[in-house]
């Protein structure tokens, strides 16, 4: 039996952070390829530490001319996302970092699966939903996403000069009757300007801001604020710690609420299935308690590499659902062509769309109009509906 009263912590770093700063930089050469050309192919790594952005890893487009020609955009490419996010430190500033590009052709033994409308790797995926927040996510990681985007939008518009672009949060909910109603502490470190700047000095900037997002009622004087705990954090970025793509996988989903299949996301083109298997699970899932046939719904898929056909569809309801999981598993498959070419044309995926998904969850966004979080639909409520 699932419990009712409990509590759960969720954390999310910023655009700032420097694994983050490593997955934009990833994500920013996915778009620029996939400019050039819809069915390019990318895998790219990143790693950052002081002074030094370093890229690496595999990509193919069919003109070798422009191949080549979009190898020298890349060091340009670093430069903006560093000065983007806001890194203008003595030992990391976008002007005089060094920047070293080691991107390569795409393996042709790869690249004979995908061609064939194949999954580009073996794995397994997963999506979730669930009604704890107006966008179906669970809320701890929901809020700690929003207060650092409300942060950075403060720290880039000038309203906090003394804010920098590094920053972590951490959110402990207190559930009853399976519902959050409380927040037991609120965690925050954030890089910032000034020595002389304590750690109270932090948290009368933040506070406020924090106080912004959180739900009426939710902060009690009960609620542990834990704002720059160690003290000072002036040193930060890649110059305070190294970074590196993926490695914040957990943040990018669910904040441990549900499963996370192992593969990260940022870096990759959508034939990697690590990547648009995921979004297609979450897509279904949210559409599952989007129609009411459950209030919390996991969703699993795996795949074998040059497979297009998913070997198996999983779903649990975890006791919520109006149907029973079988009758849900038959529809999903129904209504979604679950093929790598198929997810990649329902959602639309072929696009630029992907550096703006780096930093404050791949989950929980508002669809744009240009096809941005097209996973975030709710448009498949009616078909799921009529399939059960």
């Amino acid at each position: 039996m699932a419990r009712k009263s409990y509590v759960f912590t969720s954390e999310s770093v910023s655009e700032g952070h420097p694994d983050k700063l490593c997955d934009r930089v990833s994500d920013a050469v996915l778009d620029a390829f996939l400019s050039e050309e819809p069915n390019a192919r990318v895998a790219c790594e990143t790693f950052a530490t002081t002074g030094r952005v370093v890229v690496g890893g595999e990509v193919g487009l069919s003109d070798p001319k422009a191949l080549g020609l979009m190898m020298e955009r890349v060091e340009e490419i670093v430069r903006g996302c560093v000065k983007d996010i806001g890194y203008e430190q003595d030992e990391f500033h976008w002007n005089t970092l060094q920047v070293q590009n080691y991107l390569h052709k795409q393996s042709a033994h790869i690249a004979q699966g995908v061609d064939r409308d194949g999954a580009g790797d073996q794995g397994i995926m997963f999506g979730y939903a669930c009604r704890e927040t107006p966008e179906l996510m669970p809320a701890p990681i929901q809020y700690s996403h929003a207060i650092l985007r409300r942060l950075a939008e403060a720290r880039k518009s000038g309203a906090e000069p003394t804010l920098r672009p590094d920053a972590k949060s951490q959110l402990t909910l207190r559930y009853e009757d399976g519902k959050p109603v409380e927040v037991m502490s609120i965690v925050l470190s954030h890089q910032h300007a000034l020595e002389s700047q304590t750690s109270a000095d932090i948290r009368a900037i933040v506070e406020p801001y924090i106080r912004e997002i959180l739900p009426s009622g939710w902060i009690t004087e009960k609620t542990e604020w834990w704002v720059n705990p160690t003290g000072t954090f002036v040193i930060g970025g890649p110059d305070g710690d190294a970074g590196l793509t993926g490695r914040k996988i957990i943040v990018d989903t669910y904040g441990g609420a549900a499963p996370h299949g192992g593969g990260a996301f940022s870096g990759k083109d959508p034939t990697k299935v690590d990547r648009s298997a995921a979004y297609a699970a979450r897509y279904l899932a949210k559409n599952v308690v989007a129609a009411g046939l459950a209030d919390r719904c996991t969703l699993q898929v795996s795949y074998a590499i040059g497979v297009a056909k998913p070997l198996s569809i999983y779903v649990d309801t975890h006791g919520t659902g109006q149907v029973d999981e079988a009758q849900i598993e038959k529809a999903v498959a129904e209504v979604m062509d679950l093929t790598p070419r198929g997810i990649r044309t329902h959602l639309g995926l072929n696009r630029p769309i992907y550096a703006r998904t780096s930093a404050y969850g791949h989950f929980g966004r508002t669809p744009e109009n240009d096809g941005g979080f097209s996973w975030e639909q709710t448009n498949l409520v009616e078909a799921l509906k009529k399939a059960v």
